[in-house]
């Protein structure tokens, strides 16, 4: 049993794999506080069978934690987990001036898109921020744009501008809206996707050639209702990233890179 670990800026995600299959997803807060005492507690709850676990991949964007998850680790669970960083065996080629710098998420998301679907191949997360990357036919990481997320552009449209009221991101009826709240979600419903839109339709130009889009992160399936561009969503990329680096750099546990769950299919 693999278990994948995915630290955000809001909730560490935690996979659990057996083989190929992802069997279960859970959550907890991102508390860069919290000592590995208090996480060794949490994941023993969260993970009855935690004596099965054989291995354990983390990708993290909150170094802080780093040190007690590595801790918890070694300490409650007996075994020495893999941390990703660019220096990892990722099966990609990361074209930029300082891979160091780059996102762990964004690693990670790219070298899961490059394998399950080939290249040339563009990445959307759209989660707390909103990211897009692009691998290459020949698997280079080429870079890519990070823009505030959808969540962060409204908290900072409400708290800016006090006559205007929080609203729930949904799809709108209609572009034009005929009130304040209904004129706000389509603000930022279509002008979310408009961007995304406009962003791949530039990513491809300036490639000469088509890619296919991959979307991941919380925000993807509402956007993905009118977006022009999209061709699969893949709720999970990030750990099946982690379960595919974990092979490649810590080979040993039965876990095949073989027959994948997703397929390549045309773009839109």
């Amino acid at each position: 049993m693999l278990l994948a670990v995915d630290v955000g800026n809001t909730n560490i995600v935690l996979g659990i794999f057996r083989g190929q299959n992802l069997e279960r997803i859970l959550r907890t807060a991102t508390e860069p506080l919290r000592t590995a005492s208090e996480y060794g507690v949490i994941f023993r709850e969260l993970i009855p069978d935690w004596r099965e676990v054989k291995g354990i991949a983390v990708s993290s964007v909150v170094p802080p934690v780093n040190p007690a998850l590595r801790k918890v680790c070694r300490d409650y669970l007996g075994l020495d987990p893999f941390f990703v960083d660019c220096n990892s065996d990722l099966g990609i080629d990361l074209k930029v001036d300082f891979p160091g710098q780059i996102g762990v998420d964004r690693v990670v998301n790219a070298a899961a898109a490059y394998h399950l679907y080939g290249g040339p191949v563009i990445i959307l997360d759209l989660g707390t921020a909103t990211t897009c990357c692009v691998v290459s036919t020949a698997g280079d990481f080429l870079g890519g744009v990070i823009l505030p997320g959808i969540g962060i552009s409204m908290e900072a449209l409400f708290k800016s501008a006090s006559r205007l009221p929080r609203v729930e991101l949904a799809r709108p009826p209609g572009i034009i809206g005929t009130n304040t709240v209904a004129s706000l979600q389509s603000g930022i419903y279509y002008g979310y996707v408009g961007m995304v839109d406009g962003l791949v339709r530039r990513f491809r130009q300036e490639l000469g050639e088509d890619a296919f889009v991959v979307a991941t992160g919380g925000f993807s399936p509402i956007l993905a209702q009118d977006s022009e561009c999209i061709g699969e969503i893949n709720p999970h990329l990030t750990l099946q990233g982690l379960r595919i680096l974990h092979e490649r750099n810590r080979p040993g546990l039965g876990i095949s890179l073989g027959d994948e769950p997703w397929n390549k299919t045309a773009s839109k």
